[in-house]
């Protein structure tokens, strides 16, 4: 029903704009969440792509080899589990030099983990929480549909619809795109994932770092050790729901995500990453 007034809202200046919309706009998540997606998902990938090389021109990279290691180790382990694009050497994985405690993944396989993680994510199941959750945000489409969101709210359909055909896309509605697949601060622009996107995003998350053999029920202890963080919590806590609020969706997931664990276990899907 929401979706439903939106459309009827931004469709009554430009019809043929609004047909554009409703056809791209039939979407659903992988929790069955309805959802607006604009984007073609070509020009999706390209955008993420251009954004991660953007970070590595202005973000130096960790040194450490045997942190690189064990982040690709991890990251190894949990891609062949995907729908799609589920071979490792698809993916491009970077670790950056920074003490932030963040990560993400973007549209275009990347994935990016920051050094200062490794302070909250104490174990290889940890890190593969935070993994996991970065990837789930890609599965689930969330940059597209934060993006098409800010189009339609922001910009207005005709916008929206210019963004659809890719080549007369306007610096500043590229720069929205790019801000929306998760790495705003990087051009002046912050539109964090919605608390909706963040609880979708560690349901998928523990299901997937489940089915890859990492313990779920580490996930827990993470969250834990970033809520610890005091009056400053991680980067990665800043727009997600309460300590308690994912606790208890996490756990309330649990059965499901350990049945997963056992079952890849039982295929010998036993994920060996250390930083010894």
């Amino acid at each position: 029903m929401r979706l439903v007034k939106k459309l009827r809202y931004f469709c009554a200046p430009i019809a043929t704009a609004c047909l554009v919309l409703v056809l791209a706009s039939c979407a659903t998540s992988p929790e069955g969440r309805s959802q607006l997606r604009l984007l073609p998902e070509d020009q999706i990938n390209s955008m993420g792509v251009q954004s991660f090389e953007q970070i590595k021109q202005t973000t130096a990279e960790s040194d450490d080899a045997k942190v690189r290691a064990y982040i690709q180790c991890i990251a190894n382990a949990i891609i062949p589990q995907l729908d799609e694009d589920n071979d490792p050497a698809l993916w491009e994985v970077r670790v950056f030099a920074e003490d932030q405690a963040n990560a993400f993944a973007l549209p275009g396989n990347k994935i990016g983990v920051y050094e200062g993680l490794l302070k909250y994510a104490q174990n290889q199941h940890q890190v593969a929480a935070v993994i996991g959750h970065e990837l789930a945000h890609v599965i689930a489409q969330h940059g597209n549909e934060r993006v098409s969101d800010q189009l339609a709210a922001q910009t207005g359909i005709a916008i929206a619809a210019v963004a659809l055909g890719a080549s007369d896309t306007s610096d500043s509605s590229k720069k929205m795109i790019l801000a929306g697949l998760g790495v705003g601060v990087q051009y002046g622009i912050i539109l964090p994932f919605s608390r909706t996107h963040e609880s979708e995003a560690d349901v998928i998350g523990l299901d997937l770092m489940a089915a890859s053999g990492f313990n779920p029920t580490e996930s827990v202890t993470l969250w834990q050790n970033m809520s610890k963080a005091g009056s400053q919590p991680p980067e990665f806590l800043s727009t997600h729901p309460s300590s308690t609020t994912r606790i208890k969706d996490l756990n309330a997931r649990m059965p499901l995500a350990l049945e997963r664990y056992y079952q890849a276990r039982a295929k010998n899907l036993k994920p060996n990453c250390s930083l010894k």
